[in-house]
């Protein structure tokens, strides 16, 4: 009773215990922690690499984790002071919490364009990626150590004394980074040499300069404005009384090579195009494994092949072009936005539309975005291009991406938190939503067939493709430069009415095995300006896929 009453007593004295410490101190402690328990992607991704092997991996690990620890504080010691060390830090402890849970779990790299991706992601999205083990850790390795940060007491100093010992804090921490590196010089070298990626995972180093990069771009692109290309184009004479053209360009979301079914996947994962028989492109690349980087990339004439992010989304796009030859675009969103292809132009987004015929509470399915589109093309005589950007495949919560009589490959992942649902059962869910794809880009070849005012096209294109847990990497988003095939490998399809074939002069059989070739998206800017008949010093003949099965068609400048 009295060891009760003696530990009752000691309970509140222990509680409202309150350490003080400097402000450098705690900045010191914070960076310790974050090398600690906020880099474990980072660490087990340069274990893999093999230079923390043996006894020597040992002082290569005591030299990285030194030169981590130097740079964080350098980090923290520009932005915290004694004013915003508690409200900032504690941010900071949240969001580092949140994304080491998601390179932990999901293999993503904290660069620009990852960065890019969260910013531009909306409620609905970021809804999704809200499961309970994110939330855990956040809980643990974020509020936690935020809650004890609020319990300390900051010790004071003169400003003039305070600034002084901070700059040298801070040189302190170069020095001692740059003696940790020059420790293990050879192989530390080598990791960043053959391994660049790695410095994506350090945390929060990683977002905070990303976070940087992507404001000042922003910035500077606001000031430049867009450059305009294009603005020669004209369309090649017709013959007099022929019927005006329709050209609806499906962006495809997520959807990989590997899993579609007239590439020969072991799953018939396309059968409503396989009925109709399209063209099917088998070898197609992506520009990014992102839809920040393709979307941009495949509308602009530079491509991977001359890629330049800056020079991109510096730029107008192809559907700028078309409207300067007179043909009218229109972009449809089932998703979050053209990423400023169609800058100034039609749009009109579905994301949060309310047709109870195809939309729910989480979201509506791509076939939203047929509804009134004759209204709106007719609206504007003469030829069009449209785009409808799916939601697709969009991760990772895959099993929200078809309706139930779609559930054909069981069982199927019913979460967002991949982490617990077996490989078979993500992929399950995934090739549902690759069914759902295919019926869209089905209805919308029937849409197009039945429009006997105009002669139409479809050409499919998905943005990049998906890890489903392959190597322990799951959405997508890796560095273009190590990302894997499955991310970076993405169908393509392509449809023609025979009056738009007759009247552009496609040799169909004959493109039918240019198809076979290998491609990729730095081909759309060119094949739909040659499709299109659109003449433009923009284009690039040898990247138009229709140039060699040309029967007849006026000739491109």
């Amino acid at each position: 009773m009295n060891v009760i009453a003696r530990t009752h007593l000691r309970w509140p004295a222990w509680f409202s215990y309150r350490p003080e410490f400097g402000v450098d101190a705690v900045v010191l402690m914070a960076s310790v922690y974050f090398a600690l328990c906020a880099n474990s992607a980072f660490w087990r991704a340069t274990a893999a690499t093999g230079v923390l092997s043996g006894m020597h991996g040992a002082w290569v690990a005591v030299c990285v984790f030194v030169a981590v620890v130097a740079i964080t504080f350098l980090l923290l010691g520009i932005l915290l002071n004694r004013w915003t060390l508690k409200p900032l830090l504690t941010v900071l402890l949240l969001v580092s919490a949140g994304a080491a849970y998601f390179m932990s779990h999901y293999g993503v790299y904290m660069d620009t364009g990852m960065i890019r991706n969260v910013l531009q992601s909306d409620t609905k999205e970021s809804r999704e990626l809200i499961t309970g083990g994110m939330l855990f850790s956040v809980l643990l390795y974020g509020l936690l150590p935020a809650l004890l940060l609020w319990r300390v007491r900051l010790k004071t100093r003169a400003l003039g004394r305070a600034l002084l010992i901070r700059v040298g804090l801070l040189l302190a921490s170069l020095v001692i980074a740059g003696l940790a590196l020059l420790g293990s010089y050879q192989d530390v070298s080598s990791l960043l040499r053959n391994h660049k990626e790695v410095r994506h995972l350090v945390t929060p180093a990683n977002y905070l300069v990303s976070l940087t990069r992507v404001a000042l771009d922003d910035s500077a692109s606001r000031v430049r404005g867009r450059t305009p290309i294009g603005t020669d184009a004209r369309v090649a004479a017709r013959p007099a009384g022929s019927k005006p053209r329709l050209l609806v360009i499906v962006v495809g979301e997520t959807v990989r090579a590997q899993n579609w079914g007239l590439n020969g996947y072991a799953r018939q994962t396309t059968p409503e195009l396989a009925r109709i028989a399209p063209i099917n492109f088998p070898d197609m690349t992506a520009c990014g494994s992102s839809t920040e980087v393709s979307v941009p990339c495949m509308f602009s004439p530079y491509g991977r092949e001359n890629y330049n992010k800056d020079r991109i989304q510096g730029s107008e796009s192809l559907l700028n072009v078309l409207e300067y030859a007179g043909i009218h675009t229109l972009w449809r969103d089932n998703q979050t936005g053209c990423k400023n292809v169609c800058k100034d132009l039609a749009f009109e987004s579905f994301e949060h539309g309310t047709d109870p015929e195809f939309c729910t509470a989480e979201g509506c399915f791509d076939e939203v975005m047929l509804q009134g589109l004759r209204e709106r093309i007719d609206a504007k005589p003469g030829d069009a291009v449209v785009i409808l950007h799916q939601l697709g495949n969009h991760g990772p919560s895959y099993y929200l991406r078809y309706p139930q009589r779609l559930r054909r490959y069981t069982p199927t992942c019913e979460t967002s938190e991949l982490g617990q649902c077996s490989q078979q059962q993500i992929v399950n869910a995934y090739d549902n939503a690759v069914l759902a794809t295919d019926e869209f880009l089905a209805r919308t070849i029937r849409y197009l067939a039945q429009d006997s005012s105009r002669d139409t096209a479809m050409i499919y294109l998905s943005d990049h493709g998906e890890s489903l847990g392959e190597n322990g990497l799951y959405l997508h988003g890796v560095p273009y430069a190590i990302a894997p095939k499955t991310q970076t490998r993405v169908p393509m399809v392509m449809w023609f009415s025979p009056g738009f074939s007759a009247a552009r002069g496609l040799d169909l059989r004959c493109l039918r095995d240019e198809a076979a070739r290998p491609a990729s998206q730095d081909n759309l800017f060119h094949s739909v300006l040659g499709l299109m008949l659109v003449n433009t010093r923009v284009y690039e003949k040898r990247k138009d896929l229709f140039a060699p099965c040309q029967r007849s068609a006026t000739a491109q400048g």
